[in-house]
């Protein structure tokens, strides 16, 4: 393919740059593998621009760009680049993927996106993932995030061995057209000092503090002294501004207009706009932090080496050790590994012997004093209960699990079998006399982002269970009482069973195209019957506090028109861009009030090893997202409210359940906030009610 073979010999005539395609001559379109779409180049003003016009047939409509005869070698460069202007009709998101041999979208390869609204034009960088390159006697686990550029997780490559360039739009669901110029490398790419380390010089790694040793940042503590003097440092500030003028004990907004006072909360839609309405009557808008409690816990098991004057090992530490029994993923699935909580360890030497309850109130006055009214998911429930700033329910139960399902965090369990309803109500029980008839309580959310599946997941999942499946019972029943015949139903799905028995008796799934009607009728059964016995189970603890939901992160039409039906307030988990937040629309038309459980951005500027789920390039970056996010859900007519996750980072070396050490926390593991953040949050949040209700 001559046409690559020149155009990757282009370097631009900026230093640091290495051009790979500008399509200015001797580019062929037809010789350009597609999938689903339209190519050309645009000429104008003596520049050559390539279009992509995609169609929404297929999942991942694209290109592929493929190196010559050898691949490219990017290792001297940071990232990839390539201008992108959306010249459709439609908001859309193009992709680019850098491939090595072997590449399959999860190994192999990194990605990137950008998101483009009608006319936008803007540049879309892929970082490189770069893989080991490191001793092979620094072994590391349990981490979701790697000191670079070592252990660096999937998906990761080695920037010596391009071999191809994928363009594509994910599963697009209408036509896009995008233009794209001037793909290529640039950066200079700095090797990390750890590049070259040994076993002997990279070990430990992390401090007493549980702070990464081979790198210095702003903020980085560094000794005892330094927590108590920003202990001091803070309280000052706090004093200095102690929240918003205007709010009311609650948060609401005692300053604008007075609705029906219940003496709890509710959700009512005002001017155009859905809004919480607080126990006094005033309009609330939930800005909200999960997991406001003191730990930072990580496997110790098999690491004893990685810590540098281990906290652990003094007496007055002894009891923040711990166990994980539930472990879903990586390196210690299967093991009940002992933990080391380093988050609590430096609140006590922060604090001191009353450590817990100075960091119960120093955390309602910095929720306050940054701009913040709720106390939201995960939270700490001695925290939650000094009644001091609103808070949302966590909660959890298990019962009998559907054996057919699968999940992400786990299977589905059995609507139907009467294990579901008892274990609900037993555990609403619980919480009378505590959350139940607390007017600081907004409300409940039940589970957590549990897998729902397609539209007819749940109900194939039933037929290919055990016979003894309640759910299996009463969906074999449901098909008889339909077809009343098993000939009847034999000729609809086309299947060959020869009695109702046998149905219930077999172990494989129909043909979803053939059975879909009865399939997406028992799946809507089933999540009704879901929603709804939950919904009773809460009315009947607590009637005065909002059903909140199950805090979707994956959902289809059927779920969410069960979850419009059932719940107060409809929540989804939404680790998006500001832009997306901007535009979210549910996937059924419903007039109803809607809270963002989770999100957030994370930057490795400050010693953390990963971003989490969107990474930022900056604390700077990640303030700035923070305050669009926000915005941007003030302004959408059916939020009422968002819980970041979360008010801690999580611990450099993991936490035990799945190994997550994300960048994400409003303090890190030493209880000091991140600055650029919390001016951020001051910013939006002082502001929140008269954004909210259009007025700036």
């Amino acid at each position: 393919m001559r046409f690559l073979t020149l155009l990757c010999l282009i370097s631009s005539a900026c230093a640091g740059e290495l051009m790979l395609f500008d399509f200015e001559r001797g580019f062929e379109v037809t010789k350009v593998s597609r999938r689903d779409l339209k190519l050309s180049t645009v000429a104008e003003g003596g520049n050559t621009r390539l279009r992509l016009e995609t169609g929404h047939r297929e999942e991942w409509p694209g290109i592929d760009l493929p190196a010559p005869a050898r691949p490219w070698d990017l290792s001297g460069f940071e990232r990839l680049a390539l201008d992108v202007k959306n010249v459709g009709t439609n908001v859309g998101t193009l992709c680019c993927r850098v491939d090595n041999p072997g590449a399959d979208g999860k190994r192999n390869c990194s990605t990137g996106s950008i998101t483009l609204k009608p006319g936008q034009a803007a540049t879309l960088n892929i970082v490189f993932r770069r893989k080991p390159s490191w001793a092979a006697d620094i072994k590391l686990f349990g981490m979701r995030g790697y000191p670079k550029p070592g252990g660096v997780p999937e998906p990761a490559i080695d920037p010596h061995k391009v071999t191809n360039l994928v363009l594509f739009v994910p599963r697009p669901k209408a036509d896009h057209a995008f233009e794209v110029d001037n793909i290529r490398a640039t950066g200079t790419y700095v090797e990390p000092k750890t590049a070259r380390m040994t076993a002997e010089s990279f070990f430990p790694f992390i401090d007493t503090f549980g702070q990464y040793i081979h790198k210095d940042w702003p903020g980085k503590t560094k000794s005892v002294e330094d927590l108590r003097r920003r202990r001091d440092e803070e309280a000052k500030e706090l004093e200095a501004k102690p929240g918003p003028k205007g709010w009311n004990q609650y948060g609401g907004w005692a300053d604008g207009p007075t609705l029906k006072a219940t003496g709890f909360f509710r959700a009512e839609k005002h001017q155009g706009k859905w809004w919480l309405v607080d126990p006094q009557g005033k309009l609330f808008w939930s800005h909200g932090i999960d997991c406001v409690r003191p730990g930072a816990a990580t496997p110790t098991d098999e690491r004893k080496h990685w810590f540098h004057d281990f906290p652990g090992d003094k007496p007055e530490f002894a009891g923040l050790f711990g166990v994980q029994r539930n472990v879903v993923r990586g390196h210690y699935k299967g093991k009940q590994p002992r933990t080391f909580d380093f988050g609590c360890a430096n609140l006590m030497r922060k604090y001191g012997a009353d450590w817990r309850q100075s960091h119960a109130e120093i955390s309602h006055r910095r929720l306050r004093s940054w701009g913040l009214n709720t106390i939201a998911n995960w939270s700490d429930g001695g925290i939650c209960l000094m009644r001091k700033t609103p808070y949302v329910g966590t909660i959890h139960f298990w019962s009998k699990e559907l054996e057919g399902s699968s999940g992400y965090w786990s299977k589905f369990r059995d609507v139907f079998d009467p294990a579901f309803a008892k274990a609900i109500r037993k555990r609403m029980e619980q919480e009378r006399g505590k959350t139940a008839g607390d007017p600081w309580c907004l409300g409940y959310f039940v589970d957590n982002e549990i897998s729902w599946g397609n539209d007819t997941s749940l109900a194939v999942a039933a037929l290919v269970s055990p016979p003894e499946q309640t759910a299996k019972q009463v969906f074999v029943a449901d098909l008889e009482v339909k077809y009343g015949t098993i000939g009847k139903l034999n000729a609809t799905w086309g299947t060959k069973h020869a009695t109702w028995d046998a149905l219930l008796q077999s172990r494989t799934a129909p043909n979803v195209k053939k059975a879909r009607a009865d399939l997406q009728a028992f799946y809507t059964k089933t999540a009704e019957t879901y929603f709804k016995t939950i919904r009773d189970a809460v009315r009947a603890v607590a009637p005065n506090q909002l059903y909140l939901g199950c805090r979707f992160a994956w959902a289809n039409k059927l779920a969410v028109a069960a979850a419009v039906k059932y719940c107060d307030v409809v929540s989804y988990n939404l680790y998006r861009s500001p832009d997306q937040i901007a535009r979210f629309k549910m996937p059924v038309a419903a007039d109803v009030p809607l809270i963002i459980g989770e999100f957030h951005f994370g930057a490795l500027d400050r010693g953390m090893l990963h971003t989490g789920l969107r990474p930022v390039a900056s604390q700077e970056a990640r303030a700035d997202a923070y305050r669009r996010y926000i915005e941007a859900a003030l302004r959408h007519p059916q939020f009422v409210g968002t819980g970041w996750f979360k008010y801690r980072d999580q611990c450099t070396t993991g936490r035990a359940l799945d190994g997550e050490n994300y960048q994400i926390g409003f303090v890190d593991v030493c209880d000091t906030p991140y600055p650029e953040t919390i001016a951020a949050c001051r910013d939006v949040g002082y502001r929140l009610y008269e954004t909210r209700l259009g007025s700036r």
